[in-house]
């Protein structure tokens, strides 16, 4: 089971459960025999709010339900039929928080707007037009922010890309040619055309971090954005920062 397709649990099997019924904890051998029924690492089983339905997260990165014996395996989106909301991706944003505090600041360029005391972490690829819009509209008057931005070039889908990354790395005034280049196109000149940079690691730090494509946001509280969100959704989410 190396990829899920997302489907939706159907709202009858919610409606099956009795309102306000009690969850029971797992079997204490469910993790176990899923593990070795899946043939991969089973992080964690936990009740959900169906009765004899739970939650199994695979490998970190994955949420699947099974029944209490392990025989059947659910995969798709466990949902609130009255909210409308997914507690599958709910949970699988929790699970996939980071620590702010430890991401390597140092490899990112960094732009400081007003007091600069909100805080923002962008994985962005020069070439990609997703971030550009990014750039150009959604943090466009985004104000007393710091915005860190982690070039993570996707050789797979822009070839230049890497190239153009170390370009605005080695410039002399990295915002400068990060602004220039996503909001005119222009490269930076006269300046190094390779130095010593850490666009190599960035790259594999971001995969570690399970993000594949950009942009991706990362805000104070650990949370990932993937995606050009609109300008209000990136102040929706800031105001809601200590």
């Amino acid at each position: 089971m190396k990829h899920f397709t997302r489907t939706l649990i159907a709202a009858s099997m919610i409606a099956m459960t009795a309102c306000g019924a009690q969850a029971d904890a797992p079997p204490k051998d469910l993790k176990t025999k899923l593990s070795q029924s899946l043939g991969q690492p089973v992080d964690s089983v936990k009740e959900t709010p169906i009765k004899g339905l739970y939650e199994v997260v695979l490998n970190k990165r994955h949420i699947v339900y099974s029944d209490a014996k392990g025989e059947h395996v659910v995969v798709g989106d466990l949902v609130n039929v009255a909210s409308k909301k997914s507690l599958t991706e709910a949970r699988m944003a929790e699970l996939n928080k980071v620590d702010f505090a430890k991401l390597p600041l140092a490899d990112a360029i960094k732009e400081v707007r007003g007091n600069g005391k909100r805080q923002l972490v962008v994985f962005s690829d020069p070439d990609c037009p997703f971030c550009k819009r990014l750039e150009t509209q959604s943090l466009a008057g985004i104000d007393n922010i710091t915005i860190y931005t982690f070039l993570m070039p996707l050789a797979s889908l822009h070839p230049d890309a890497a190239r153009k990354s170390e370009l605005i790395w080695c410039a002399e005034d990295r915002v400068k040619a990060w602004q220039d280049f996503m909001h005119q196109g222009n490269l930076p000149t006269g300046g190094k055309a390779s130095c010593e940079n850490p666009i190599a690691r960035t790259v594999k730090f971001g995969e570690s971090l399970g993000i594949n494509g950009t942009p991706a946001l990362i805000f104070a509280d650990g949370q990932i954005v993937s995606g050009a969100i609109p300008k209000d959704e990136i102040e929706k989410i800031l105001a809601k920062q200590k």
